[in-house]
């Protein structure tokens, strides 16, 4: 029996790439999701998912921070099984990084099915500097959003067709998304390539948008996340969407 009446987070962190801060990354989203009004634990390591324990099969929403480029095939198609079935996924920077383990991306297969994209290369600027985030408007997860900026990696994907770019950098002559949805089953998929690290966790664009991301892929209605989200500062003495 589930012991929550409303929805509720899980943060899961797994991954051996010394570039990336997991326990850093478990703590800031966990308060970011929080501060969205959902209830979030924290969690390390994939085979949660393969025989889910309470706090896992309780959840409404997984925020999933990875940095490895190795994923069990047992671990890829039991998460993908839970989304289809209808929990919700928001995957953030490097949880997409498919195809380099062994067996390329035919091993990951399940995995890159279910997020929508992977993670191909820092591109030709750089692996990191200021990032000038243009957002799409009309959808729950971009709600009160502006365009904005953001230290952070740049990030080349391959992603598929089925995505709804939400937010986008210039990248050379074209655009290259930071932010998407797609559906996958009854589940709800976000995904941003942006949070490599603090400077990224602490920026309070970011933050809305991982904020949103998680009610909307919460199943939470479209028309509670603009009131549920933006009660949390800016830290520069306004609210997004007006004072609460």
């Amino acid at each position: 029996m589930k012991l929550r009446n409303g929805p509720s987070a899980l943060v899961v962190v797994e991954g051996t790439d010394l570039h990336h801060d997991l326990l850093g990354a478990a703590l800031a989203l966990q308060e970011i999701v929080i501060e969205g009004g959902l209830p979030a634990a924290r969690a390390v390591g994939l085979d949660r998912f393969v025989d889910p324990m309470p706090a896992t099969a309780e959840a409404d929403v997984y925020v999933l921070y990875r940095s490895s480029v190795t994923f069990d095939p047992a671990q890829q198609e039991a998460l993908s099984a839970l989304v289809a079935a209808g929990k919700g996924l928001v995957a953030v920077h490097a949880s997409n990084l498919f195809g380099f383990g062994p067996g390329g991306l035919d091993a990951d297969r399940a995995a890159y099915e279910l997020v929508g994209s992977r993670y191909v290369s820092h591109g030709d600027a750089g692996s990191e500097g200021r990032i000038e985030v243009s957002v799409r408007e009309g959808h729950p997860v971009t709600r009160y959003l502006d365009d904005f900026a953001i230290d952070d990696e740049y990030y080349v994907l391959e992603y598929a067709p089925d995505v709804q770019v939400l937010a986008e950098r210039r990248a050379g002559e074209g655009t290259e998304p930071v932010a998407y949805v797609r559906e996958h089953g009854a589940g709800r998929v976000c995904y941003t390539s942006l949070g490599h690290d603090a400077r990224a966790w602490g920026n309070p664009w970011f933050r809305q948008l991982v904020r949103q991301a998680s009610l909307w892929a919460a199943g939470v209605g479209d028309d509670v996340i603009g009131s549920w989200s933006t009660r949390w500062p800016l830290g520069n003495a306004r609210f997004i969407g007006g004072a609460a």
